[in-house]
């Protein structure tokens, strides 16, 4: 009966939660019609839940501390998730996603007719906290790329300014002709910058700031050096190329070193049980047909 009534309560509160949003969003749609015309295109599974994410943004998300937000604003930007959605967005689709886990919580049960109240205190909570995990394997998965990709995009960027482009055209050209990718639109953002009025070493400066990654960074102060310097651009380039060429060898055989010892735990837990059954499963049929077991 408790397990009933509770519920019941949950799904009043489910549909108390969509009339809310639905409501709000015939009062004031522009909560909910935001202008993202500077911004990339929401991904599908937002889409249907953006209406309830821009009302707890408004009434929740940006009551929030600004130091806060501030960080979180730059985790976005560190993992190019910043051009989807803002801090304030991630912290409300972080409550969203809580909120539909309660509610699936909620239905699972009611359909094996299992009362559990132990999953609707822990799936939330761990609910809650998976959009940072995803953010965090995002961050990763984007420095890999960027690391990858970097070479190629230097190797465009000195031949450009070896057959006497400037940076702006060489960047341009590594633009249109290199690999899509987050170091092809962190390129595009410098060549904004540049537009906009930046000198190259803020707009290089604040690029590596935003990937904080360390190939980028030692690429970024390489340039900043030969520009305080006055020497030459190409040769700073070619020696940059060159460099990370080999840094990109260099990880390729460690991993390639570092493969036999990760392999050592999986051959000792799951091969060699498998392969000893197997190779004694008839000797130990043999002795038990002849009745010495």
């Amino acid at each position: 009966m408790n397990s009933i009534i509770f519920m019941s309560a949950v799904a009043s509160v489910g549909i108390s939660v969509f009339l809310f949003t639905w409501m709000s969003i015939l009062v004031n749609p522009e909560k909910a019609d935001s202008n993202r015309d500077y911004m990339d295109p929401l991904p599908m599974m937002l889409k249907p839940v953006w209406g309830l994410v821009k009302i707890i943004e408004y009434y929740i998300a940006s009551n929030l501390p600004f130091e806060y937000l501030d960080s979180v604003d730059k985790k976005l930007q560190k993992s190019g998730v910043s051009y989807v959605v803002s801090a304030e967005e991630f912290f409300a689709i972080r409550i969203v996603v809580s909120l539909l886990s309660l509610f699936g919580s909620a239905y699972v049960m009611m359909l094996t007719d299992k009362f559990e109240p132990v999953f609707f205190l822990v799936v939330p909570v761990l609910a809650f906290f998976f959009p940072l995990v995803w953010l965090s394997d995002t961050k990763k998965r984007r420095h890999t790329q960027v690391i990858r990709d970097l070479p190629v995009y230097l190797d465009f960027i000195t031949m450009a300014v070896e057959a006497g482009l400037n940076l702006s055209g060489a960047l341009q050209q590594s633009v249109e002709k290199g690999p899509k990718g987050p170091l092809r639109n962190e390129f595009g953002i410098v060549l904004r910058d540049l537009r906009y009025g930046l000198t190259r070493t803020e707009a290089l400066s604040r690029m590596a700031e935003r990937l904080d990654v360390p190939d980028v960074s030692n690429f970024v102060n390489a340039m900043m050096q030969s520009e305080k310097m006055g020497s030459s651009m190409a040769s700073t380039l070619r020696i940059q190329s060159e460099q990370r060429r080999n840094e990109r060898f260099q990880r390729a055989e460690k991993m390639a070193m570092e493969a036999p010892v990760k392999l050592v735990f999986p051959l000792i837990v799951f091969i060699f049980p498998v392969t000893f059954i197997i190779l004694g499963f008839p000797i130990v049929m043999k002795f038990m047909s002849e009745g010495l077991f």
